[in-house]
C-alpha cells in the first residue's frame, strides 16, 4: 500500500496572544537533522522548540540509504531498532559496465556489530519515527505550520518573526539552529554565500512499486544496454518500493522527463514488462556546496542548510545526522553552563572538515559518472575497459564511495601501538558485550573505557569492557590493555596503553573548551 501522509496537529503558539519568555534553543526544520538534534538535546536535559512550515513528513522517499553511523545515532535517540526492523538491510554493492560486472564490494565483511553497513528506508519513515519520539518528549515542543519570515541577530539572542495560519508572532531564543534544508530561508535571510559547484548533469529518480526478486544490494550500471550511453542505479526499499536513478544528460527537459509517458518506457526497458506503479518521480541536478562557516554568532547551521552534495555515496542525510551528533552535546554543555560558547568553534571546525571530505568524494564520483569531454572521459572509459580484465583497475571504478564517518584531526593523546580503527577522532567501533553491545553501554556521556587495565580514579564515568575477539581486534591490537576516553558523541578523544589520573582528567577537561 502507498505510504499515507498523516498530518501533525497545529496548535496555537502562545506568542499570538502574549509575549513569550525567551527560549533556550529554537530549531528551524523538522526534518531528520532538526528532529535528531532536538531529541539529542532533550536527552541531555535541554528544552527545545522546533518550528516547521509544514505539517507532514517529506513527500517522496528522498534520502533512503542510512549508514551504520547514522543507525547508531538513531539508536541512541530511541528509533534505531524501529528503523532496522522496517528497513531493507544491505552491505554488498555491484557495479556493471554494460552487462558485465566489473566491481563488487562488501561494506561490512566482519561480524560483531549491532547495526549493519546500510539500511534502505524512505526518509518519510525516518522523519515519522523521529517526530513521534519528539512529540512524546516533555522537553520538546513541535510547532507545525510555523514559518520563519524574519530574523534579527543580537549579541546574546536571536529574534524571529513567525507566520502561522492565525497570524504572525515573535519569538526569541538564546540559540537558533537552522536545519531548514538546501534552500534554507535562514541562510538567505542572513545573506550568506553558499559556495560550490553545479555539475551540468540531470538524473531521473523514479520510485516504483512492484513485486521483484532482485537482491537487496546496490546495483549500478555504466552504459547499460537498457539505457545506452548513460548510467543507472537500483535500490530495494520497504513496501515493495524500488528506487531507480537514470542519467538523462544536461540537455534533458526536467518537466518533460517527469511525465509518465516518458518515465514508464525507460523503466520497462530496465526491469522488463511487469506490473509496477509509479510512486514518486523527480529530476535533479548535481551540486556540491557549503557555507564557509557553520556557526554565525547565535545562529548555527546543520544538515543541508550548511552543505549539500550530489547523491551518489549517500553522504547528504548521513552527514546531516553526524552534524546533529557533533553539535548536540556541545550545545547542551553551553546551555547548561558547563562550557563557554567558544566550544562551538570545535563543532564548526570538525563538521566543515567532514563536509569537505564528503564534497571531495562526491565530486570525484560525479566526475567519474558524468565525465567532461576530453581527459576526464578518456580516463573514465579506460578504467571501465581495464576493469573487465585487470584486478588493479576495479577499485578505480567510482560509482560513489559510500558514506563513512570521517576521522577528525584532533591532535589528542594517542598510543600508536593501538589499532588505527580506534584512533582519536574516529567513531568508537562497536563490539559485542554480554547480551548487548558496546555502543549501547557507552551511552551519551563522556566515558573512560578501560580494557584489560585498571582505570585511574577520576570523576569520569568509567566502563570496564569485556574482552572478546572483536574488542581485542578493534581496541587492543598488539597490546593487552588500553584506556580510551570517549566523547559524548562516541568519538574517541584520546587513548593510552597506560595513563594516570592527571593525564586522563586533563584530556577530559579539554572536551569542554576550545583549544587555543
Amino acid at each position: 500500500m502507498p505510504y499515507v501522509h498523516r498530518r501533525f496537529p497545529y496548535r496555537s503558539p502562545p506568542g499570538l496572544t502574549a509575549p513569550e519568555p525567551r527560549h533556550p534553543v529554537v530549531i528551524v526544520g523538522a526534518g531528520p537533522v532538526g528532529l535528531a538534534l532536538a531529541l539529542d538535546l532533550a536527552r541531555r536535559g535541554q528544552r527545545v522548540t522546533v518550528l516547521d512550515d509544514n505539517d507532514v513528513v517529506s513527500v517522496g522517499s528522498r534520502a533512503i540509504c542510512w549508514s551504520k553511523r547514522s543507525l547508531e545515532i538513531l539508536d541512541r535517540l530511541g528509533v534505531g531498532e524501529r528503523c532496522l526492523a522496517k528497513g531493507v538491510t544491505w552491505k554488498v554493492g555491484r557495479t556493471f559496465h554494460r552487462d558485465t560486472q566489473v566491481f563488487e564490494f562488501d561494506l561490512l565483511p566482519e561480524a560483531g556489530h549491532k547495526m549493519p553497513a546500510f539500511v534502505n528506508l524512505q526518509q518519510y519513515y525516518v522523519e515519522e519515527y523521529l517526530a513521534e519520539a519528539a512529540l512524546a518528549s516533555p522537553l520538546i515542543e513541535l510547532r507545525f505550520r510555523n514559518r520563519v519570515e524574519g530574523l534579527a541577530v543580537g549579541e546574546d539572542h536571536v529574534r524571529l518573526g513567525v507566520g502561522t495560519p492565525e497570524g504572525p508572532y515573535a519569538i526569541e531564543a538564546d540559540w537558533l539552529v537552522a536545519c531548514d534544508g538546501a534552500r534554507s530561508p535562514v541562510r538567505r535571510m542572513l545573506g550568506l554565500e553558499f559556495a560550490g559547484e553545479l555539475f551540468e548533469e540531470r538524473f531521473l529518480i523514479a520510485d516504483i512499486e512492484m513485486k521483484a526478486d532482485f537482491p537487496a544490494e546496490r546495483r549500478f550500471w555504466f552504459e547499460p544496454t537498457f539505457h545506452p550511453g548513460q548510467s543507472a542505479l537500483l535500490h530495494k526499499q520497504p513496501d515493495d518500493i524500488w528506487r531507480i536513478d537514470l542519467q538523462l544528460g544536461w540537455d534533458a527537459d526536467p518537466e518533460a522527463e517527469k511525465r509518465p509517458e516518458r518515465v514508464i518506457p525507460r523503466i520497462e526497458r530496465m526491469v522488463g514488462h511487469r506490473d509496477f506503479r509509479l510512486d514518486w518521480v523527480s529530476v535533479y541536478t548535481f551540486q556540491c556546496r557549503r557555507l564557509a562557516r557553520f556557526v554565525h554568532g547565535r545562529v548555527i547551521f546543520a544538515g543541508d542548510s550548511a552543505h549539500v552534495v550530489s547523491p551518489f555515496g549517500a553522504r547528504g542525510g548521513n552527514g546531516g545526522l553526524e552534524d546533529a551528533a557533533g553539535l548536540g552535546w556541545r550545545l547542551a554543555a553551553v546551555l547548561s553552563g558547563r562550557a563557554e560558547a567558544a566550544i562551538l568553534a570545535a563543532y564548526d571546525r570538525e563538521r566543515t572538515f567532514a563536509a569537505d571530505e564528503n564534497i571531495l568524494n562526491s565530486s570525484r564520483a560525479t566526475r567519474f559518472i558524468s565525465p567532461a569531454p576530453g581527459a576526464e572521459r578518456l580516463f573514465r572509459d579506460a578504467v571501465l575497459a581495464l576493469a573487465a580484465e585487470a584486478d588493479f583497475a576495479r577499485p578505480m571504478v567510482n560509482s560513489g564511495r559510500l558514506s563513512r564517518p570521517c576521522v577528525y584531526p584532533l591532535g589528542a593523546p594517542d598510543d600508536p601501538r593501538l589499532p588505527p580503527a580506534a584512533r582519536p577522532g574516529a567513531v568508537a567501533p562497536d563490539a559485542p558485550q554480554g547480551n548487548g553491545w558496546l555502543t549501547e553501554a557507552l551511552g551519551m556521556e563522556a566515558t573512560l573505557l578501560a580494557i584489560g587495565a585498571e582505570p585511574p580514579a577520576t570523576g569520569l564515568r568509567t566502563l570496564r569492557a569485556e574482552i572478546n575477539a572483536a574488542v581485542a581486534d578493534r581496541y587492543l591490537g598488539q597490546s593487552d590493555r588500553a584506556l580510551y576516553l570517549v566523547r559524548p558523541d562516541q568519538v574517541i578523544a584520546a587513548r593510552w596503553v597506560a595513563a594516570g589520573a592527571a593525564e586522563v582528567e586533563a584530556a577530559a577537561q579539554a572536551l569542554w573548551r576550545e583549544p587555543a
